[in-house]
């Protein structure tokens, strides 16, 4: 019987990337109230899976490894801070947007001129410099570190997150259906010849830094209010910066499923590893195993696998219709 070559594409392929995620969105939604993962761990899941993706707007398909993630995500905590005793979690999450979005555009400006190495370590700068700047400004208008938040249910931060992923998703997938997704593709593979070509790179990298810096600043927002105490420390955590980016590997990079899936499965992994004393190292090696043999992260891997799978059919086909 000869196979049609429809019936040979690979299953990613055939279905799509969409799909794919509709039935993760869809789990996401039910996943919680039948008691397969519990609301915190759930909340958890979803606040790393909109980072890692809010981070791959710009990071994945430029090649700019930003570390200013939790520089913004700090911003929207205390967003929610100063103003969680009189406004709604979703005006706070927009305001959280808007102030991250602001910063990452005046902080861009300055900052996308450098190349490679100099802009991750700027990035990383920013973290630190915003941390001790609101500790030095607390204590001393306060008197006091740390701060209270007005705090919602678990539930409720929950399926915030859920639709502000969703949120995500659609502009992730404009961006990278667009002319200006293929502007950043093409800085990522050469910055020089994208500019000879007539690419306005500097004002596509901010555009693409800043929205994805306003979706950190919203998740920020959230989070602070289900956290209901917060300080510079915890506001800036630094491996908000380090973990959506190997998060990233994990899952691969040059699909929008790659960072759900990358995020998912990390915090899954943490959630049965935690109880062992030695829970770090089994991550950190299954990191390393990630970044030195999937290149092209767990989606790339499946990817190649139905590939192959297409090939042998394709060989068996034409071996059995010669």
């Amino acid at each position: 019987m000869k196979l049609s070559e429809s019936s040979c594409k690979p299953l990613l392929q055939r279905i799509g990337i969409p799909v794919i995620l509709f039935v993760i969105l869809a789990a996401a939604v039910l996943l919680p109230q039948l008691n397969v993962i519990s609301v915190l761990t759930g909340t958890s899941m979803l606040m790393y899976i909109v980072l890692s993706s809010a981070w791959n707007i710009f990071s994945g398909p430029a090649g700019y490894v930003s570390l200013a993630t939790s520089a913004f995500f700090g911003l929207g905590v205390y967003m929610s801070a100063f103003y969680s005793d009189v406004l709604p979690l979703p005006v706070l999450m927009l305001l959280g947007a808007v102030t991250s979005f602001v910063m990452a555009a005046v902080v861009g400006a300055i900052t996308l001129r450098l190349r490679g190495v100099y802009f991750t370590i700027f990035t990383f700068g920013l973290v630190e410099l915003l941390r001790n700047v609101i500790l030095w400004l607390e204590l001393r208008n306060t008197g006091r570190r740390g701060r209270f938040v007005t705090g919602y249910s678990a539930e409720t931060v929950y399926y915030h997150l859920l639709v502000l992923l969703v949120i995500l998703l659609i502009v992730s997938f404009i961006i990278k259906k667009s002319r200006f997704g293929s502007a950043l593709v093409s800085i990522g593979e050469s910055e020089d010849a994208a500019e000879h070509i007539g690419i306005k790179t500097t004002l596509v990298k901010l555009t693409a830094f800043s929205i994805g810096s306003a979706f950190v600043g919203a998740v920020g927002a959230a989070m602070a209010t289900r956290w209901t105490y917060i300080d510079p420390t915890i506001a800036f955590d630094v491996l908000l910066s380090f973990l959506p980016v190997l998060m990233v590997i994990l899952g691969g990079s040059r699909t929008l499923a790659g960072p759900v899936i990358g995020a998912a499965v990390f915090v899954y992994l943490q959630e049965i590893l935690r109880s062992t004393p030695y829970y770090k190292i089994f991550i950190g090696a299954i990191m390393i195993v990630a970044i030195l043999f999937l290149r092209e992260g767990i989606v790339g891997l499946v990817q190649q696998a139905f590939h192959n799978i297409r090939i042998k059919l394709k060989g068996d086909a034409s071996s059995a219709n010669p």
